[in-house]
């Protein structure tokens, strides 16, 4: 039982020293390119939640300094005498 001729075409391929370099760069360019996508996903997940975070501390930032403004002045504590 004999292959098709693209298959007898990659097994020679895969059998020659070129073949196997050939194979095992195409295989580390794929890896690279997926960890690059990998890479640019988190970096947009970081920025993304930086964002959201820096924009939550100004909102509650703005919440304390509109609280401290609108609150009443703290009452001083009277200090208790002691007898001595």
């Amino acid at each position: 039982m004999t292959g098709t001729k693209s298959s007898q075409r990659r097994n020679a391929t895969l059998r020659t020293a070129q073949g196997v370099s050939e194979v095992w760069e195409k295989r580390t360019w794929l890896v690279k390119k997926e960890l690059a996508a990998e890479s640019a996903a988190n970096d947009a997940k970081t920025a993304r939640l930086r964002a959201m975070r820096l924009a939550k501390e100004a909102e509650d930032a703005e919440i304390s300094r509109i609280a401290a403004k609108d609150a009443p002045p703290a009452k001083t504590k009277k200090r208790a005498k002691r007898d001595g």
